[in-house]
């Protein structure tokens, strides 16, 4: 007897390799509740959220995105219990010395935006060794938005110009939206044109607000240790349906492209 193969058919098939975003920013959410759904503490949803950020690297690298930035921790996420921020630091040291490896194998980047002053010493220097380690790999950039607020980093841009006003460097004329993208966090980075947020909820949470003025947002209900490859091809395929105007009509995109 002859049993027929089956064939698993990938979302990937179906993704214009032409028409990738160059930056995707992703907002991982849903760890705790989902380790609360399986009656496990908030630390375990976190530890299975690392297989998805393994994932969802991979696949971007593969792709051929460019650019990938996690909202990994916030400046309001220590305001979570102790316990669970402790495991969080811990984790993010253990994570980053595993995958270090990993990192330099596949040529991948290592960088972060936010106040890592602020971070544990033993995670802020376990990051820098990494990101020292992988300066000058070229295949992708992986951006971890750890310790970071969007209006914090609104604010120290802020506080930067003015004291070049103040310096006689820069006048408040000349000040543009060049000015400001060279003083923020992602300075040479390409704003991202998708941000992808996980388990529902359907906001951006003080993340990367100058950034994202023209991305397209995309929302989902998976929970971000449940979402994988075929979820990001779900999600990049959406994308890649979508009109993108700028302002402009619809008979402007077709007579310009």
């Amino acid at each position: 007897m002859y049993h027929k193969k089956r064939i698993v058919i990938s979302l990937k098939d179906k993704i214009s390799l032409n028409k990738l975003p160059s930056h995707l920013a992703v907002i991982m959410d849903g760890n705790g509740r989902w380790a609360k759904s399986k009656g496990k503490f908030r630390v375990f949803g976190h530890k299975n959220g690392v297989k998805s950020v393994r994932e969802i690297t991979e696949g971007c690298a593969e792709l051929g995105i460019k650019y990938l930035t996690l909202y990994a921790f916030s400046t309001e996420n220590w305001n979570r219990p102790k316990t669970e921020v402790s495991a969080l630091m811990n984790l993010l040291v253990d994570t980053i010395g595993k995958e270090l490896k990993t990192l330099t194998e596949n040529n991948i980047k290592l960088k972060t935006i936010g106040d890592i002053s602020k971070l544990p010493d033993n995670t802020r220097n376990a990051l820098l060794d990494c990101i020292e380690n992988t300066k000058d790999n070229t295949r992708m950039t992986l951006i971890l938005a750890l310790n970071y607020s969007s209006r914090w980093e609104l604010v120290e841009a802020t506080k930067s110009i003015a004291q070049k006003v103040n310096d006689g460097e820069l006048s408040p004329e000349n000040i543009d939206e060049n000015t400001v993208n060279a003083h923020l966090s992602t300075a040479g980075i390409p704003d991202p044109e998708l941000m992808i947020r996980t388990s529902g909820e359907l906001r951006i949470s003080n993340y990367l607000l100058w950034q994202l003025a023209y991305s397209e947002l995309y929302f989902t209900d998976v929970m971000w240790p449940d979402f994988s490859k075929e979820h990001l091809y779900e999600a990049l395929i959406d994308f890649q349906k979508r009109e993108r105007r700028f302002g402009q009509t619809s008979d402007q995109i077709s007579i310009n492209s």
